[in-house]
C-alpha cells in the first residue's frame, strides 16, 4: 500500500488550467490487472486502485498520509513553459523574416 502525492497536469486537449490547483493522493496498484477470459475486460481485485483523494495543499495530503500510516512519495509538479508568442505575431510587420506563401 504505497501512495503517490502529486498535483495533476492540465489537460493537453484544452488550454484551461482547471483541476490543477489541488493535490491528489493516489494508491499504486498492489497487483497487476488481468484480462477476463470471457469478455476480455481488464480487472483487478485491488480496491485501493480506485481511490483518489483530493487535498487543498501538499501539506494537507502529507499530513493525512502520516496520520493514517501510509507510506508515500511526493512528486513535485513541473511548471509549463510560458510562450509569449501569439497567433497574431505571425503576421506582425516587424517580423525577422517576411511573411509570404
Amino acid at each position: 500500500m504505497f501512495a503517490k502525492i502529486y498535483r495533476p497536469a492540465r489537460n493537453a486537449m484544452q488550454s484551461g488550467r482547471g483541476k490543477t490547483k489541488r493535490w491528489v493522493l493516489e494508491f499504486s496498484p498492489e497487483m497487476a490487472k488481468r484480462a477476463d477470459p470471457l469478455m476480455g475486460w481488464t480487472s483487478s481485485s485491488d480496491m485501493r486502485g480506485q481511490i483518489k483523494l483530493d487535498f487543498d495543499s501538499q501539506d494537507d495530503a502529507v499530513a493525512y498520509a502520516k496520520r493514517q500510516g501510509i507510506p508515500f512519495q511526493v512528486v513535485e509538479p513541473q511548471e509549463p513553459k510560458r510562450y509569449s508568442k501569439s497567433y497574431s505575431a505571425n503576421f506582425s510587420a516587424d517580423r525577422k523574416q517576411p511573411w509570404s506563401h
